[in-house]
């Protein structure tokens, strides 16, 4: 029986269609859109009306998906963006509607489900920590269990709402960037105390684009991802070339998917930042993540049956 999962979250939505093989999954189809759900939730509190259109349009293309592909069960997740939003309610009840059942998960859940899909993409191991930047929040997770998580409320498409970027970025604009983006690095895992990580794991959009920009990569391939190692002077290097670009020019860079070229100086500045935090020389980039963190739940009888 084949296998659905869908990550709602506040900038992207992805699917991953896959069926079990023996004691791991085999994809079968991936698709994703880049439509910035949560875009106007800082100026609004809401999703915004084209945005609501569109993410909703994505849901009943993945809905048809599914259905050409018969899958059998699926698990649908929103994040921040759904959990913060004043008509996340409407939105949630349109996609029903459309066929899609959305289940808004909580901080810890999203990050203990990115830790489980990191476990399976670069095996990830006891000195390990993740980090799964979104866009409207930042988990770090080094175990599923109590107090091995955090998530701060700070992500890509909530930075740009809190300290717009010019096109291209002033220099004081990323300097603002960069220590905000610190302190609440800092600030969020202080739980975590003098705890010192031998790997840092870097999950979901920022650093797979980082990683597809580095090995100059004109069609995405998550076999060449997996497992890339950014180093620390490598990000700092991509931060600081990207945000001295326009959104045009960092579109153009071979590696840069089309959406994420507004929101990439904010990701790679809280990489960055998270390079600082913990010490570390570089990033292990792992293209699993939340999304198979679902799809695993899925296989222990989770999610909805057709």
């Amino acid at each position: 029986m084949r296998l659905a999962a869908i990550d709602i979250g506040t900038n992207t939505i992805r699917m991953i269609v896959s069926e079990p093989m023996r004691r791991r999954f085999r994809p079968v189809a991936r698709k994703r859109a880049v439509v910035g759900m949560g875009r106007r939730l800082r100026e609004t509190g809401a999703i915004g009306e084209p945005e609501f259109r569109e993410s909703l349009s994505v849901l009943r293309a993945f809905r048809k998906e599914m259905d050409r592909l018969g899958v059998g069960r699926y698990r649908a997740c929103g994040t921040a963006c759904l959990r913060e939003a004043s008509n996340g309610e409407a939105f949630r009840a349109a996609a029903a509607d459309a066929g899609v059942d959305i289940e808004v998960i909580g901080p810890a859940e999203e990050a203990g489900l990115a830790w489980e899909g990191v476990r399976t993409g670069v095996a990830a191991r006891p000195g390990d920590v993740a980090m799964d930047i979104g866009g409207g929040s930042t988990e770090f997770a080094f175990g599923r269990g109590k107090g091995e998580s955090v998530s701060i409320p700070t992500g890509v498409v909530v930075l740009s709402s809190l300290i717009p970027l010019s096109d291209p970025p002033e220099p004081w604009e990323v300097r603002a960037v960069s220590y905000y983006a610190a302190r609440r690095i800092e600030d969020g895992t202080r739980a975590f105390g003098r705890r010192r990580f031998r790997r840092l794991i870097g999950t979901a959009g920022t650093f797979t684009t980082l990683a597809a920009l580095e090995k100059r990569m004109t069609r995405y391939d998550p076999d060449r991802i997996n497992g890339t190692t950014l180093s620390a002077a490598a990000v700092r290097g991509w931060a600081e070339r990207l945000s001295r670009m326009t959104d045009a020019q960092r579109l153009r860079l071979p590696g840069m998917e089309k959406g994420r070229e507004r929101y990439i100086v904010p990701g790679a500045l809280l990489a960055l930042a998270a390079t600082l935090r913990f010490g570390v020389k570089g990033i292990t980039v792992s293209d699993a993540g939340l999304l198979e963190g679902i799809l695993a739940t899925i296989g222990k009888n989770g999610g909805q049956e057709e």
